[in-house]
């Protein structure tokens, strides 16, 4: 586990929008949602692996406690946009089936754990989590409950992604009762003609309706997501769906730059190109979500979140514990993560693996009493530094050099050289500050964390040669 940083200077001031500026910087790269990002886990990680990664995690001399990821991968409809891996079907006699396989799943896992590691943190993310239904998820809560140790109330945290389409009123109501106590939405626009595009059609008062009985039930927190650069957006058209988001008062909004990938993505391919906003309004666009949500109360947390001041998010930030995973930004820095169904990614110990990507082939691992897992990676000593280093940059804004040589065991000068000269550009620009103690990001070079990050990427020149393997970093 990594002591917390101390917030540096520039942590949580506002981003300075220079468009001419940080149009220099639009290029392709990752999100860091993990170091070594996906395309380097490898075909030979497999269910050894991750066991022997398991057990070595209950042998720390301070075991880590536990985080549960479950992916949900059905969707009644397909939204244009989308690039999460989802299956789209009405048939719903498909949730009980995946439900068997997934409490399977934590069957075979929750041993691998000692149950004395609490159960800190439970995410359902999708797809579409709210495929389910209220027993269907009360039966998958009291599974994880009955094969871990949940941490106390007021101590552990349940998340769940939904589809407002999908919800109203009394559903977030049942959602409280299992214990749930944050929740994220997908709106993306609230324009009717972006959401024509898109095929994403919602009414703005069933959105209204299920945060409204979110904050009346307790919830800790709502988050929405919104996406920038969609087919047909223009920044007055986003403005109003910004304003109206932020009437609603979520603790935090999250504002996704659109990756058009059709080669990757079939579903995008029916989206029309000539429809999607150029780079100029994609700036514009951005500026303007800055803008209006700075104004509106939200502090600027990094990589597209916005959070109130008094959400725990921002918090965090200030203190110096703000992490980045793979659902984002978490104020649980400190636990393994443990990824169940179809594609789910875990990060236990210095490992990562995933789960197989296609529904037949998870089905047919669990069926033969095997562990899912396709691939993986065991993180070495260059990968665990660069992890830290990048993590630092894209949460606290800023790398403390001491710490990071203290932890590490090398000299930050001559072991990152290449990556001090690649920062030099950023440093002549005035976007990041650097001195023998510490690299700070500037105001100006907020909205770059990604492009600051990957000065430090030891395997992404390999993969500069593969088009569409990344999105737009704006």
């Amino acid at each position: 586990m990594l002591p917390a940083l101390a917030a540096l200077p520039a942590a949580g001031a506002p981003p300075v929008f220079d468009p001419a500026l940080i149009a220099r910087y639009d290029t392709s790269g990752p999100r860091y949602t993990s170091y070594p990002t996906a395309p380097q886990f490898r075909d030979d990680f497999g269910e050894a692996d991750f066991r022997h990664a398991a057990q070595a995690s209950n042998e720390d001399p301070i075991p880590r406690p536990l985080s549960l990821y479950l992916h949900v991968p059905f969707c009644a409809s397909p939204c244009f946009y989308c690039g999460c891996n989802r299956i789209i079907t009405r048939d719903r006699r498909k949730a009980d089936r995946y439900l068997a396989r997934l409490c399977h799943e934590i069957d075979r896992i929750a041993p691998l754990f000692d149950r004395d590691r609490p159960l800190q943190q439970l995410h359902l993310g999708g797809g579409t989590p709210n495929f389910f239904d209220a027993r269907q998820l009360r039966t998958l809560v009291g599974t994880i409950d009955g094969r871990f140790t949940l941490a106390g109330l007021g101590q552990r945290e349940f998340g769940i992604e939904i589809d407002p389409r999908g919800a109203d009123a009394a559903y977030v109501h049942q959602l409280a009762e299992l214990g749930f106590d944050r929740l994220s939405l997908g709106i993306q626009d609230f324009d009717a003609d972006v959401q024509r595009a898109i095929n994403r059609v919602q009414d703005p008062a069933q959105v209204g309706e299920v945060i409204d009985a979110a904050h009346a039930h307790g919830f800790r927190s709502v988050s929405v997501d919104l996406i920038y650069g969609l087919p047909r957006q223009t920044p007055e058209r986003f403005r109003r769906t910004l304003e109206q988001v932020a009437a609603l008062r979520p603790q935090r909004i999250v504002t996704y730059a659109y990756a058009h990938l059709p080669e990757r993505f079939r579903a995008q391919r029916r989206i029309v190109a000539a429809e999607l906003p150029d780079a100029a309004m994609r700036l514009a666009l951005l500026g303007m979500t800055v803008e209006t949500l700075t104004a509106a109360g939200y502090r600027y947390i990094g990589m597209d979140h916005f959070a109130l001041p008094d959400d725990e998010l921002s918090l965090a930030q200030e203190r110096g514990t703000l992490h980045r995973n793979f659902q984002g930004y978490s104020t649980h820095a400190d636990c393994d993560l443990i990824g169940l169904g179809v594609s789910a990614i875990s990060h236990v110990g210095a490992t990562f693996s995933q789960n197989l990507r296609e529904l037949p082939p998870y089905e047919a691992a669990l069926d033969q009493g095997r562990l899912p897992i396709e691939r993986g990676l065991r993180l070495g000593a260059d990968d665990l530094a660069r992890a830290d280093v990048i993590q630092q940059l894209m949460c606290h804004d800023g790398i403390d050099i001491a710490a990071v040589e203290l932890r590490h065991h090398l000299a930050f000068a001559s072991y990152f050289a290449d990556a001090l000269r690649r920062l030099e550009r950023f440093e002549h620009d005035g976007l990041v500050e650097v001195t023998a103690q510490r690299i700070a990001v500037r105001p100006g070079g907020r909205l770059l964390l990604r492009n600051i990050a990957m000065c430090f990427d030891a395997y992404l020149p390999a993969l500069a040669s593969e088009p569409g393997r990344y999105s737009r970093t704006l």
